[in-house]
């Protein structure tokens, strides 16, 4: 006779992982969600839409890329869940979404139930700092697919938006301001390239890098800022026209997606200093500036496209909220491309 233990799947692992867990997804609780005593499924009431005159659901779903391998090999567990949350969350801002729920799936080799919990706990901790609440989840055990120590997650965002408030490329207008909302550091996207060049440079994540005042690892597991709450308080105290989430693709590629086939954004370079980590990575890897804008945020994780009026306002209330921002270029007649003067 056999048995699932015997395959590798520990179901008794798995029902503790859950209990660890319980307390940190709490704290992502909203009013809105409701107990379901079987655990099958999240619970959202919807009823708060009614004050909606047409609401908009949105929808977003991304997972965290190859820094889960980074993470995995320091033994650091507890952040990456933060990075799951800023990658799908702030996709849902840029239209001017609230979020409101999200849920989250772990594929792992062997479920180790104090681990689990950490990434978890994660996820829990960057839904609360985006204002959404953590509904539901799995985490699955998949044995001889994947080592014991491997695992990856994913996960999925549902938002609104009052359908005359969509923002987006239609409200963009010759003569509006690109403001620069700093990153963290790299976030969640280029990590192949960062893995790339500390194989062919023959770096240790453990190694102290004197431009970060801390180690390498540490440096590149600095979790993803989350700016959805940040940039709907921005929305609503002025007048905003436009965001672009700056993930893979670079400041070109995103913010190009928010401007009409008539205009172009002109980004000046010197207007900032990117953080010391994306010197350091085109340093060792020999990485060319072309590449690394095409793939890095090079400290900009979010871009905001305001009349020129509305630029004091936007900058002072985005520095009362503890939020790096600065001018990083405008909006002139073109075909629809972000691009450097």
């Amino acid at each position: 006779m056999t048995s699932y233990a015997a395959a590798g799947v520990d179901i008794d692992a798995g029902e503790r992982a859950v209990e660890l867990m319980k307390s940190k997804v709490a704290r992502s609780r909203r009013p809105e969600v409701v107990d379901d005593a079987s655990g099958f499924a999240g619970l959202f009431d919807a009823s708060a839409l009614l004050a909606y005159r047409r609401p908009l659901l949105t929808t977003s779903t991304d997972g965290v890329g190859t820094k889960v391998m980074l993470a995995q090999k320091l033994g650091r567990h507890d952040t990456i869940g933060i990075d799951l949350v800023g990658m799908v969350v702030d996709d849902l801002v840029v239209c001017g979404a609230e979020p409101l729920f999200m849920t989250d799936y772990i594929a792992c080799g062997k479920v180790v139930p104090e681990r689990i919990a950490e990434i978890v706990g994660g996820v829990a901790e960057g839904c609360r700092l985006a204002g959404a609440a953590l509904i539901g989840g799995e985490t699955a055990e998949h044995p001889g697919a994947m080592d014991a120590d491997e695992y990856d997650l994913a996960g999925a965002a549902t938002g609104v938006v009052e359908a005359d408030a969509m923002l987006g490329r239609d409200r963009v207008r010759e003569g509006d301001v690109v403001l620069a909302l700093a990153s963290s550091g790299v976030h969640s996207n280029g990590y192949s390239l960062v893995r790339h060049i500390i194989k062919l440079a023959g770096l240790s994540l453990e190694q102290e890098v004197p431009e970060f005042g801390r180690t390498l690892g540490e440096e590149l597991l600095e979790p993803t800022r989350i700016y959805s709450l940040d940039c709907l308080e921005l929305a609503r105290s002025v007048e905003v026209h436009a965001y672009a989430h700056i993930t893979g693709g670079g400041l070109e590629g995103n913010l190009s997606r928010s401007l009409p086939p008539t205009l172009d954004a002109l980004l000046d370079r010197s207007s900032w200093t990117p953080p010391a980590v994306f010197e350091v990575l085109a340093r060792h890897g020999g990485v060319a500036q072309a590449d690394m804008d095409r793939t890095f945020n090079l400290g900009v994780g979010m871009a905001a496209v305001v009349p020129a009026d509305a630029v004091d306002p936007a900058l002072a209330l985005l520095r009362e909220r503890n939020l790096p921002a600065w001018v990083l270029g405008e909006v002139v007649a073109g075909t629809g491309r972000a691009r450097y003067r």
